[in-house]
């Protein structure tokens, strides 16, 4: 699998970076986990506009999808060759509703999905293109997933937004690449059920016997490098930090 970090920039755009959106493919099918602000203009650095295959939501705050309303734009009004056929978007209960109330202006209130194919997650396991995904609820103040993808024998967990819990542990579970938000400073910040810190995701790390961490979602206000030393005080393995462009190897 190839892992390109379209946008990590955790609640906002930084200047460095646009919010999460991560583009997965493998055997030619072009997989979007998250388009978060900014993310739309990004991922035409990487891919053609209509080359995208399927979206994976992990949840519906703007951070994470608002820019499937811009995308609407593009595969509903197509200058050349007409409208796209449907594509799907796998998100949480509700995902039309909240990206045509966001969009706020479409032509009738269901023009959304003549161009998306709307998708309700539920936990569980099912396939998209060429991969396995499996869903777990994680701790959130909205319905959110994590998710653990897996092709041709390799795994990538990605945790969405969570605060620490037992489900997220279970899903990265021997993951060969766990990508893992970190937006909260240990000691700093101590909120229920919202986000982790870079100790925490260190920690699920070790418990879960992930082979490579890859921390994200780092607001611009957030150090990212105390986030990686708090990580790797808890976890031995390999930390670095998300950069928009960059390109992994799964």
């Amino acid at each position: 699998m190839k892992l390109t970090v379209v946008g990590c920039s955790g609640s906002f755009p930084s200047m460095e970076s646009a919010c999460s959106s991560y583009l997965l493919e493998a055997d030619g099918f072009r997989l979007l986990l998250d388009m978060g602000n900014g993310a739309l203009g990004e991922l035409q650095r990487h891919i053609g506009l209509y080359d995208l295959d399927a979206v994976l939501l992990s949840h519906l705050h703007a951070d994470h999808c608002i820019d499937l309303c811009g995308y609407f734009v593009v595969r509903y009004y197509r200058p050349d060759g007409g409208r796209c056929a449907p594509m799907p978007v796998h998100g949480p209960a509700g995902t039309e509703r909240r990206l045509t109330v966001a969009h706020a202006d479409l032509p009738y209130d269901g023009a959304m999905s003549e161009v998306f194919d709307f998708r309700t997650l539920t936990p569980g396991t099912f396939t998209i293109g060429p991969f396995t995904i499996r869903t777990e609820r994680v701790s959130h103040p909205v319905e959110s997933f994590a998710f653990r993808i897996e092709h041709g024998g390799r795994s990538l967990t990605y945790s969405g937004d969570t605060g620490p819990c037992d489900a997220l542990e279970r899903l990265a579970a021997g993951s060969d690449f766990f990508l893992c938000e970190a937006s909260f400073t240990y000691g700093k910040e101590d909120i229920p059920d919202l986000h982790l810190n870079g100790r925490e995701a260190g920690e699920v790390a070790t418990k879960a016997g992930v082979g490579r961490l890859v921390l994200t979602h780092i607001p611009p206000w957030t150090d990212p490098a105390i986030s990686v030393r708090d990580a790797q005080k808890v976890y031995d393995g390999p930390v670095e930090v998300a950069e928009a462009g960059a390109v992994y190897e799964v």
